[in-house]
């Protein structure tokens, strides 16, 4: 088993002295509570205490779901106490999930006359679906999803979606697949609908409005605030976005009026990556200066900073336990455990890592700056499984096609094979959650679509995706009904390369399953 390393847990504020509890020097006893309980849950029983926070998560988010609206409710239910709101909402949640279930049975015209049996295997079909749900949402079970995708025809393809003026740099999808959010160098941020492409952009607000928000004057040589966006995050009840890029702060964005909310200050470099944990509010983000800061979005507080990483952190995924999966310049992956205060090092062999993601919460996915895709396992220090020359380089031609539908079909009817290495860097990976179907970009003019093989037996390749520019982001549909992406003719963190034959923005992919 692997040795674990402590991390430290910096509670100082970010500008390096002391944080502001309060006027007196009496310590916030809402800070206490909350460092008595973690350690209470560590030292009880560390396994346990990750386990359960399965279970109690997704009982947060869809007892929130059920009454979203709870916030603005009514003044009856004041005096009631956290246990009492807790079977409140609960039941509501549970009589919601019945309701749906008779629906579905009047449907039918399956209703059976006899009340008490009828309402006993209702409830029987209700635990079984949260059973189920749970089960998939915490990694436990992987949906096979892979073995069902279909070749795609010569007719289909990337269609595009969103138009940028410059180069894609991140692309995130709401929880239930409706909206989508991208980001672009030049700072332009949009919201999209995935059915109809409608688009809305989100406008910064000016200096004044910033610093009343938070945010600290430009540091450095800089003396105007580059709105240069690196990153998104998008949170589960889809009511935040986090941003962050070259102004070394995480903005904080309503998604339903699209105004700007909250700057957290505290990087001393750019903010180069963002994640959401699924089904709270817990923000964590990664800087060129090697650290990772914890916010709460719902507080908008600031909580601690991880330190580990010996160069700029490039990639952070995060699923539904407090744990962190980050990838840096140091050539290493680290697992961070939120909890126990210890991470987990994982070292690549001759490369250096770009970008990683879960497959589950004991296995995950990275791609390499020498066009390798890495499989790995908490169990191991190396990877378990490496496909080499992942993304062989092609010659992309050097004038963009005029329709707005690229064409799929055969890799050398598209381009010719040549020797460049910036062309074959694979700069983003994404699994589609709870499965075994994972795709990678980079900039050889195609996107690459895997099967996860159960078992840890492997990572096969499916089907090519043609697609000209630099894959900066990926992002898979919950269902795996389509796959989207954000290309450029730069890569995100950089200009070392260039594909005039690109051109900007977000493009989706209908993938068929069959059934």
């Amino acid at each position: 088993m692997m040795k674990s390393k402590k991390f430290k847990n910096n509670n100082n504020s970010q500008n390096g002295h002391r944080s502001k509890r309060t006027k007196s020097d009496k310590p916030d006893p809402f800070f206490d509570g909350d460092s008595k309980r973690r350690k209470k849950f560590v030292h009880d029983n560390d396994e346990d205490s990750i386990k359960s926070s399965d279970s109690d998560d997704y009982e947060d988010r869809d007892v929130a779901a059920a009454v979203e609206d709870d916030a603005e409710g009514n003044e009856m239910f004041e005096d009631e106490n956290a246990v009492e709101k807790r079977k409140r909402l609960a039941d509501a949640f549970l009589e919601k999930m019945r309701a749906s279930l008779r629906k579905e049975e009047d449907e039918d015209d399956e209703v059976d006359e006899r009340g008490g049996k009828e309402d006993g295997d209702r409830d029987s079909r209700v635990a079984r679906m949260l059973q189920a749900q749970q089960l998939e949402d915490s990694g436990r079970v992987r949906k096979l999803i892979a073995s069902r995708v279909q070749k795609p025809g010569t007719t289909d393809g990337f269609r595009v979606l969103v138009k940028h003026r410059q180069s894609v740099t991140s692309v995130v999808l709401s929880e239930d697949d409706s909206k989508g959010f991208s980001a672009s160098k030049d700072g332009c941020i949009v919201q999209w609908d995935v059915d109809s492409g409608k688009t809305e952009a989100y406008a910064w607000p000016s200096e004044e409005i910033l610093k009343s928000h938070g945010a600290k004057d430009p540091q450095g040589r800089a003396k105007k605030r580059s709105k240069h966006v690196l990153a998104l995050a998008v949170s589960s009840d889809g009511r935040y976005l986090a941003s962050g890029g070259f102004d070394r702060h995480v903005h904080l964005w309503d998604t339903r009026t699209r105004e700007h909310i909250q700057a957290f200050p505290g990087h001393k470099g750019p903010v180069s990556c963002l994640t959401f944990r699924q089904g709270t509010s817990e923000l964590f983000s990664g800087s060129y200066d090697r650290t990772i800061k914890i916010w709460n979005a719902e507080d908008r507080s600031y909580i601690t900073t991880l330190f580990g990483h010996q160069s700029d952190v490039l990639t952070i995924d995060c699923l539904r336990k407090e744990r962190l999966l980050t990838v840096a310049r140091d050539r290493t992956m680290h697992l961070w455990k939120v909890p126990e205060e210890s991470q987990l090092v994982f070292r690549a062999s001759a490369s250096s890592l770009e970008c990683c993601c879960f497959i589950n919460n004991d296995e995950f996915l990275s791609g390499s700056d020498d066009g390798s895709i890495e499989h790995w396992s908490v169990l191991r220090k190396k990877p378990l499984h490496i496909v080499k020359n992942a993304h062989p380089s092609l010659m992309i031609p050097n004038k963009p096609d005029d329709d707005d539908d690229l064409p799929n079909g055969d890799k050398d009817d598209l381009a010719e094979k040549v020797c460049s290495s910036v062309n074959s860097w694979v700069s983003s990976v994404s699994v589609c959650r709870g499965s075994d179907l994972a795709a990678s970009g980079a900039g050889n003019g195609v996107v690459r679509l895997w099967e996860i093989e159960s078992d840890a037996k492997g990572v096969r390749p499916l089907y090519e995706l043609p697609l000209v520019g630099y894959v900066n982001s990926l992002a898979f549909a919950k269902s795996g009904n389509f796959l989207v992406a954000g290309v450029g003719k730069e890569p995100r963190l950089g200009r070392w390369g260039s594909l005039p034959a690109a051109r900007h923005g977000v493009v989706v992919h209908q993938l068929q399953l069959s059934k």
